[in-house]
């Protein structure tokens, strides 16, 4: 399969990650009276960070957005680095093969930490992203 294609499936895929990841942790509810219990606290207790006072939940939903926010631009990255595989593939230089590393450690951190859905869509991504790197640098981009 061509390197273009690759990223663009993974720019795809990384769209749909980030909706389904922003829809998934706004619209969370704990599963237990103790998780909820968590949940509460999590929201009601604050402290100071500098001249600001703020609680472990507002951290939670900046660290969920920021996450977000980085698929999105994984998404842009991904349909760029396409469009430079099928134009000017030399361009592309290490940037495919830092952005499969960052993958894979997505893909640790989502086995280690989180559910079988995002560390799915992580593998696949980095199976996208390993291929289309691959293809460039064997000069099969085009």
């Amino acid at each position: 399969m061509k390197a273009i294609w690759l990223y663009r499936i993974a720019a795809v895929l990384f769209i749909l990650f980030a909706a389904g990841h922003t829809f998934g942790f706004l619209h969370f509810k704990p599963p237990t009276s103790e998780a909820s219990a968590v949940f509460a606290a999590m929201n009601s207790t604050a402290f100071r960070v500098g001249s600001s006072s703020v609680s472990y939940g507002a951290f939670y939903r900046g660290f969920g957005l920021y996450v977000s926010a980085y698929l999105l631009f994984s998404a842009f990255l991904s349909w760029y680095l396409g469009g430079l595989a099928s134009n000017l593939p030399q361009a592309i230089g290490y940037l495919g093969w830092i952005f499969l590393a960052l993958q894979l450690a997505s893909l640790t951190l989502s086995w280690l930490y989180f559910s079988t859905i995002p560390t799915i869509f992580s593998a696949v991504l980095a199976i996208c992203l390993g291929w289309a790197a691959g293809s460039v640098s064997l000069g099969q981009a085009r």
